[in-house]
């Protein structure tokens, strides 16, 4: 039977193809650019919605989702317990033990990017992680996970829980997910730490990041993997570093190659609107990256 999330992703598929996102202008980060807006939910005391700003000649200036000013307010700190593997001897799943402590959310980007040949960028997953995630010491705090998916919906709902691997997803699944990236698609300094996860795939960590080097995790850049393509780019960043107010950007690991051709960011911004109150991630600074064939994984070095 499918889960009620896996239908979720079904109905959003349907609704999407019928929605007509209307464009709106913004300030945001100090450029002039055209925001599209795409879906908005509702979120602790506010709202979240995805975006997108054009540059005139239709290339991507920025492609992101942003909180309304009481969104981080009042957040859930439980688990929605969609995602559970194992049940109690009654039959009952214990959310206590068995159930990841997430709240998991599908943003379609505005059909103006969604819609696009060259940016391969297509929705947003979001989850809020009200006391974090593994590893235990490090990302063990609240914080957002943003994943900017290139595949479609339903390939992503189609990862299951399972027994497997230290985030439990299906067994078959969790070797699936750590089939390695040809040589040219693997950014520098990231590393398979086996962090394969129901609805997303295997997650690439940068081993270089402040976080393992003894210091707070506020926010880092992950790259996400399943049967050896890059399918989603992902931003992680804690309710303290967003509520501080932030406004500044990192550059991004490239790979040497893509597999395919479209517009890539080379930064990720994390900010706060002093105006509106606004609080937002979004990749930035996009580069138009053809696509090369992969190298043999035998090849390397």
């Amino acid at each position: 039977m499918a889960s009620r999330f896996t239908m979720l992703a079904l109905i959003t598929m349907l609704t999407v193809t019928m929605l007509a996102v209307a464009g709106c202008s913004s300030e945001h980060g100090g450029t002039a650019a055209s925001r599209m807006t795409g879906w908005q939910l509702k979120l602790g005391g506010g709202t979240v919605l995805s975006y997108a700003e054009l540059e005139r000649g239709g290339a991507p200036a920025a492609i992101g989702v942003a909180w309304s000013s009481s969104a981080l307010d009042g957040l859930p700190s439980d688990s929605d317990e969609h995602r559970c593997f194992g049940r109690t001897k009654n039959g009952a799943i214990d959310a206590g033990t068995k159930c990841q402590h997430t709240h998991e959310f599908v943003i379609p980007l505005p059909d103006g990017v969604a819609g696009r040949t060259d940016i391969p960028f297509k929705w947003v997953l979001l989850n809020w992680n009200p006391v974090g995630h593994i590893p235990p010491g490090v990302y063990d705090v609240p914080h957002f996970d943003v994943h900017f998916e290139m595949g479609p919906i339903a390939d992503a709902f189609a990862i299951e829980s399972g027994p497997c691997g230290p985030e439990l997803v299906r067994c078959d699944q969790f070797e699936t997910a750590r089939k390695p990236l040809p040589p040219n698609y693997m950014p520098p300094d990231y590393v398979d730490v086996e962090a394969v996860v129901p609805v997303m795939g295997n997650h690439l960590i940068d081993a270089t990041g402040p976080e393992f080097q003894k210091e707070p995790f506020t926010r880092s850049w992950i790259y996400g993997v399943y049967d050896g393509k890059v399918i989603f780019y992902e931003a992680m960043v804690t309710r303290a570093y967003l509520l501080s107010k932030p406004n500044g950007c990192l550059p991004i690991k490239a790979p040497k190659a893509v597999g395919e051709s479209g517009y890539y960011p080379t930064e990720y911004c994390v900010r706060h609107n002093a105006k509106t109150g606004e609080y937002s991630v979004s990749m930035e600074k996009f580069s138009r990256r053809e696509a090369s064939a992969p190298e043999s994984v035998s090849s390397k070095g």
